[in-house]
Parts: C-alpha cells; sequence; structure tokens
C-alpha cells in the first residue's frame, strides 16, 4: 500500500471515502477528452484481482465485445487475499469462487468467448513479481491493438504493481496502454492535484453497456456482499463504493 494514509486509518483505502455526489457535481468531467476505442482486433486487459476489470472497464469491455474485438483477460491474481481470516472460506475456495464470478461477469457484458488468462500470482505479492509478469504480459499482448491496465498510482501496491509491469510489457510489444483506476474514486477528490488530469480521457458508456456493466458487477458476490456475521467477512465492496463504478462514462489515463 502507498504510504498516503489519512490520520488514524491504516491506508487511504480503509479511510472512509468520497461521496459519490461529488464526483457527479463536478464540473472536470466536460474537460475530458473522449477516448477512441480500436474497431478491430484484440484487446488485453490486466487485472490484479478478479472484478477489478469490470469495475474499472466493464463498460468498455462491453463495447468492444459488441463491436466483434477479441478481448484477452489477465487475473494476475486470483484475489484470495480478499478476506484474511475469513471464518466461512479458505483462501483457495475464494479463489476458484471469484474465478467463477469473473466468468459469469464477462458473460453478462457480452464477452463470454473472451479468453481468461490466470496467472496466480500471490493476493498482496505481485509487486514481488513485477519483473517476471511483465515478460509473461508481453508474451500475451503479442499482435494486440490495445491494453488496458490498473492505474500505477491507485494506492493498492497490487493495482500499481500490475500497471508498472503492464506499462513495460506494451513498450516490448509495441502496444498502446491506458490505464484505469479503481480506488482512486475513493480516496481522491474531484480536481485532486494527485491525479493527472491532463493524461485522463472518458470513455461513454451507452445506455445498453451500462445495463451490461450493472449486472455484471452483482455477479461478484464474494465482494459486495457479506461472507458471513464476522467483521472478517464484511463486504469489501458496499454499495456506497459501488456507485463510483456505475457511472455513464469509465475513465483512463493515457
Amino acid at each position: 500500500m502507498s504510504t498516503r494514509s489519512p490520520e488514524g486509518h491504516a491506508d487511504a483505502i480503509q479511510a472512509p471515502g468520497t461521496d459519490e455526489a461529488l464526483w457527479r457535481a463536478w464540473h472536470g468531467w466536460d474537460r475530458l477528452p473522449d477516448h477512441a476505442l480500436p474497431e478491430e482486433g484484440r484487446v488485453v486487459v490486466v487485472a490484479a484481482h478478479p472484478d477489478d476489470e469490470v469495475l474499472g472497464v466493464g463498460g468498455t469491455i462491453a463495447r468492444l465485445a459488441a463491436a466483434g474485438l477479441a478481448v484477452t483477460v489477465v487475473s494476475v491474481t486470483d484475489g484470495e487475499g480478499s478476506h484474511p481470516g475469513s471464518l466461512v472460506l479458505s483462501p483457495a475456495e475464494l479463489a476458484e469462487l471469484r474465478a467463477r464470478e469473473l466468468e459469469g461477469a464477462l458473460a453478462e457484458l457480452g464477452a463470454a468467448g473472451a479468453e481468461i488468462v490466470r496467472l496466480r500470482l500471490p493476493d498482496t505479492g505481485v509487486g514481488d513479481h513485477e519483473d517476471a509478469l511483465a515478460r509473461e504480459l508481453a508474451a500475451l499482448m503479442s499482435g494486440a491493438v490495445l491494453c488496458l491496465a490498473p492505474w500505477t498510482e491507485d494506492v493498492h501496491s497490487d493495482h500499481e504493481a500490475a500497471g508498472r509491469a503492464a506499462l513495460a510489457a506494451s513498450r516490448a510489444a509495441a502496444v498502446p496502454c491506458a490505464l484505469y483506476p479503481v480506488w482512486m474514486w475513493h480516496w481522491a477528490e474531484p480536481g485532486d492535484s494527485r491525479v493527472p488530469w491532463e493524461r485522463a480521457a472518458r470513455i461513454v458508456l451507452p445506455s445498453a453497456a451500462q445495463a451490461l456493466k450493472r449486472a455484471a458487477v452483482s455477479r461478484f458476490v464474494t465482494q459486495i456482499r457479506p461472507l458471513g456475521p464476522a467483521p472478517q467477512d464484511a463486504a469489501v465492496l458496499p454499495p456506497e463504493e459501488l456507485t463510483h463504478h456505475l457511472r455513464g462514462w469509465e475513465v483512463v489515463f493515457v
């Protein structure tokens, strides 16, 4: 995790977040240019954990699938560390559930035929394998027309390491790469000086893509609902967090 931690909290993600109403009311959206998507070819979508890709660019995946592009989704970890100390599920059980949730989510997006690559790196430990990950991603990007990957300043160590590896791989494979934020909407504020808004662009989602994304997000039951009554089994993504990801547009840094 980053050291940017509000007083009294272990990290910025655990601290109270920014209300979505503030984001919706921000006038800065109109200053973001539209990001053009490729019209053919294969797109590689890198995710540190299953659900990051849908939260960050699920609507974009729906648009790509509807346009007939091939999609490869790379799950860097299986997300087995989302509930450490769970009284309900072991890490191995959680990993398999999250993999199945991703399959269901992609089907909701109209991307049931997407290739899913599970690299099984340790959850919360991606940074220890960054160079090897970059080499694997470079091979997977061969022949692709675009890479979508986690933003390298998202204040989550796995997201940042996966993003750095994806950038290195995209350079090696000569593939353009756009970075999507996930936790930024929680810890940042509209117009936040820590965010490179000058590199941000919007991907507008038609109403059909918005509906598909909402259905896809609902597939991640292990993340949006409690596993059980104990504190360590609480939902990772409560409703107030999900609202950040259900807008009529998505944002990438280019």
